[in-house]
């Protein structure tokens, strides 16, 4: 049966609420070192934050890396960028919505880092047509 009082209910009710982000391909077109820069392209705007899931508390100045195929299917430095969180771990980032191809759905890649984390390569996958998506990025201690 469930726990609903006692030692066990109290320990249940206090875990953290912040699941880790599921971990996805890096694919073959990372490259580190994008340059620091909110935006590139215009149109979709990607935001969130990015927390630890040991306590699920913001990540201040976690570095996130986006990469994405450009307007005609091609993946170039123009499309790559580099984004700080802020003190409470916000972050927003604009780009165009990144074509399909062969394929794989529109997706942006994702490579985060925190201290004291273990890295997350991810990607989010904007609806057609969005103007804007919601992507929370929650990390897990380094062991």
């Amino acid at each position: 049966g469930f726990v609903t009082e006692g030692p066990a209910a109290a320990a249940l009710s206090a875990a953290p609420a912040c699941a880790p982000t599921r971990a996805d391909a890096l694919g073959p077109f990372y490259e580190p070192g994008a340059p620091v820069r909110p935006q590139v392209g215009r149109g979709h705007v990607l935001t969130g934050t990015v927390t630890s899931s040991r306590d699920c508390r913001p990540l201040g100045a976690a570095r996130i890396e986006f990469w994405l195929a450009g307007p005609a299917g091609e993946y170039g430095d123009a499309w790559r960028a580099t984004v700080l969180a802020d003190a409470e771990g916000r972050y927003r980032f604009e780009s165009h919505l990144p074509p399909p191809y062969a394929g794989r759905p529109s997706h942006i890649h994702v490579r985060v880092a925190a201290a004291g984390h273990r890295v997350l390569v991810t990607q989010y996958y904007p609806p057609a047509g969005a103007r804007e998506g919601p992507f929370d990025l929650v990390l897990e201690p380094a062991p």
